[in-house]
């Protein structure tokens, strides 16, 4: 098949984590992952063009045509938190009438939305070519639970407020509505996307990660072995944001850490939380066993999860969670709270899951699952096994790949 697709992000540094790294990963991925069945014609922002251009010169990546468009006057947009966004909606309009003029020379069988495939932005190119349409995957209903929002300051309280009526707002955009009504397929992350979606559309959802793990990595990762130092080790990582619960994080290690001496912590991430999580540990005097890092090169931080005993990531609002699935490829236990990706993600075979019925509630049960891994060796060390088996079973981009050339072949009829 010829297919043609929007992909505003794809193929960041991958070692520059924040930003908008995560969706271009999935991007990037997802397009290759289509080229292994079809020829793929790619629709994405001009910024990506040289990481992409040196990409293509390392790698042999066949039936892909890249096209790179841009929307100077609105450069300012990305400026501002939460801008890209509105940013990427404009970028669409243009994408469109470029897509439209593409399709007179090239009959695509089907376009695929994958970035951003947020499940409340409209899909221009999804809504008003007429050819076979699949969206996705994507998230964004997913909120931070309203007991937790006690957690934040008064600024990051009103932008949590202000991003959900702009997702509402959003959801009432005539070509929002018409493009969820044309698509074949709705790609969702989590639960929390299904349930936003009407009922009468539910039917042509199909839960995919937006999250996964490449071979290469899973091979370096079996080259580490944790140091036997005998401490056991708590690792999270992460952009230090108040949505991210690492806060939390903090204090159920601390109510751990006055029960057993050889624990330490290591916060690896940066960003405008850290004056404040600095602060907090020094509160909590437990500053000796409280490490921060900066963020890491990927493959030094794939080697810092290989020596952590257990991976903690107490995040309120995260659509997928990339560092969730490197933890369990690394073969380690993971202790989450259960919503949106990370809840997605984690089974109780393979890690342990809390529910945020309240700040204070959550803290005590991730110092019972830090205790109760930390006393069970047996335990800590099955679930760990079990994390990399599904890693490598379910989260393997090649696998991912296969799975979606099934949903193709369901509704495209191929």
């Amino acid at each position: 098949m010829k297919v043609l697709v929007c992909a505003f992000a794809c193929l960041k540094d991958p070692d520059k984590r924040f930003g908008n790294g995560g969706e271009a990963v999935l991007g990037w991925n997802i397009v290759k992952q289509l080229a292994r069945f079809h020829q793929v014609f790619v629709l994405t922002h001009w910024e990506n063009k040289l990481v992409i251009e040196k990409a293509l010169e390392r790698e042999t990546v066949q039936n892909i045509k890249f096209y790179y468009l841009d929307l100077p006057f609105f450069n300012f947009l990305q400026k501002f938190s939460g801008g890209i966004q509105f940013y990427a909606y404009l970028w669409q309009i243009k994408a469109y009438f470029f897509a439209k003029k593409l399709y007179r020379k090239i009959h695509f069988d089907a376009f695929h939305h994958v970035t951003y495939a947020n499940d409340w932005m409209a899909s221009f190119i999804g809504a008003l070519l007429k050819i076979p349409y699949i969206r996705g995957p994507g998230g964004g209903a997913h909120r931070v639970p309203k007991s937790f929002l006690t957690e934040f300051s008064f600024k990051d309280h009103l932008f949590q407020y202000l991003r959900s009526l702009g997702q509402w707002l959003f959801r009432q955009d005539p070509l929002f509505i018409l493009s969820q009504k044309r698509a074949k397929a709705i790609l969702v992350c989590n639960r929390e996307s299904f349930k936003a979606i009407p009922k009468k559309w539910q039917k042509k959802v199909y839960f995919f990660p937006v999250n996964g793990i490449s071979k290469e990595d899973l091979d370096l990762l079996l080259k580490f072995e944790k140091k036997d130092n005998n401490k056991f080790k708590v690792l999270t990582a992460g952009k230090l944001l108040s949505i991210k619960g690492f806060s939390l994080a903090i204090k159920a290690f601390k109510s751990f850490s006055e029960r057993f001496s050889n624990v330490e912590f290591e916060i690896i991430g940066d960003g405008p939380e850290f004056p404040r999580l600095k602060n907090l540990v020094l509160k909590l005097e437990i500053e000796e066993k409280v490490k921060f890092k900066n963020w890491l090169p990927r493959n030094d931080f794939l080697k810092e999860i290989s020596f952590c005993d257990l991976f903690l990531f107490p995040s309120l609002r995260d659509g997928g969670g990339q560092v969730v699935i490197e933890a369990m490829a690394a073969g380690k236990p993971v202790i989450c709270l259960d919503i949106a990706g990370p809840g997605f993600h984690i089974d109780n075979e393979w890690g342990i899951k809390i529910f945020p019925s309240s700040p204070q509630k959550a803290i005590q049960e991730m110092a019972k699952a830090l205790e109760s891994l930390y006393l069970n060796k047996n335990l800590q060390i099955q679930l760990g096994k079990k994390a990399r088996e599904r890693a490598k079973k379910f989260y393997h981009w090649d696998r991912l790949g296969e799975s979606l050339f099934k949903i193709y072949r369901e509704v495209l009829k191929i």
